[in-house]
């Protein structure tokens, strides 16, 4: 599809495959032994990184959707965005073709930071294991997250793409997260009820979520509501009684729906997220990502808002 037209999901070669061992060369040989080594194994298959069930997800979405709206082109375009060589181009494009991938667009940047090339590839997501990255292109106004290596194995759904939210600080903006940073919990069950009525403003992860509703509504026009290969979940700790409903109110004044929504009240994440075994799960703090990834979930912080400056010191 024309880049105008597509959501474009831009993917480091670091996270659609695992190349930790090649990491450890580059760091510790240099860039010319890491170039070598690439060279030398370009007909080895990388294997699959923490994005990789991601972008198959994604792929099967596509290919439903071209059932039926053949002549559309609103659908996911991957992009393999890097800063490797072109020299290690090769073993990427075989790796790629080995799983049957459809990535036709690649960035190798050399070194260079990719983060400029977001922007004119008109990227709606980005993917990488590179946190300094993820957080120049946020800083630059991109939907990012860090990506990470779910600690157990776990069968992802080979027919449905499950992205599953946080809420404060993803979705929505980090205003609601500053006051429990700063002036605890009760002043913030007192803020939310006053403010039930207004809208939270968007948080970095909104038109990503916004792009999947799109995409659903194309299935609901079709009758296939109930095989939609799309399935959403919003995951907080918030608490439902105390302050779920601006959650619910904001969604809804943004003309977004979202299929389930799962009110913790401060309750771990991690057992929640092995029953939904989503794709993907997005959060602002590391100590859920941690959480969810100890019990086998990929899972992608977005550093963005309050909690990040708590998370540094």
């Amino acid at each position: 599809p024309k880049p105008q037209n597509a959501i474009t999901v831009a993917v480091s070669s670091r996270a659609l495959f695992d190349m930790v061992e090649e990491r450890r060369i580059y760091e510790e040989h240099g860039l010319e032994k890491y170039v070598e080594y690439q060279q030398k194994n370009e007909n080895v298959t990388l294997k699959p990184g923490p994005a990789f069930y991601f972008v198959k997800a994604l792929e099967h979405v596509n290919a439903r959707l071209l059932e039926l709206y053949p002549d559309d082109e609103e659908r996911f375009d991957i992009v393999l965005m890097t800063n490797n060589h072109a020299q290690v181009g090769v073993r990427l494009i075989n790796s790629i073709n080995h799983y049957g991938l459809t990535i036709e667009r690649f960035c190798m940047t050399g070194g260079e930071s990719p983060i400029g090339y977001l922007t004119a590839y008109l990227t709606n997501l980005y993917l990488s294991a590179d946190s300094e990255k993820v957080q120049e292109a946020i800083e630059a106004g991109i939907a990012s997250a860090t990506m990470f290596t779910a600690n157990k194995d776990v069968a992802y759904s080979d027919t449905q793409l499950r992205v599953a939210f946080d809420g404060d600080a993803v979705i929505f903006s980090d205003e609601s997260e500053q006051i429990v940073k700063e002036q605890g919990l009760d002043r913030f069950f007192e803020h939310e009820q006053l403010n039930e009525n207004k809208p939270l403003a968007q948080g970095p992860l909104k038109g990503f979520l916004e792009d999947l509703g799109k995409l659903q509504k194309k299935f609901y026009a079709k009758n296939e509501r109930l095989n939609c290969p799309i399935r959403t979940y919003l995951v907080t700790a918030r608490s439902a009684a105390s302050s779920g409903a601006r959650v619910l109110k904001t969604l809804r004044s943004w003309g977004l729906e979202i299929d389930e929504a799962l009110f913790l009240a401060g309750a771990p994440k991690g057992p929640i997220l092995v029953k939904i075994r989503p794709h993907i799960f997005f959060d602002d703090q590391m100590f859920h990502v941690e959480g969810a990834q100890k019990l086998g979930t990929i899972a992608a912080h977005v550093p963005y808002g309050i909690a990040q400056r708590y998370h540094k010191s």
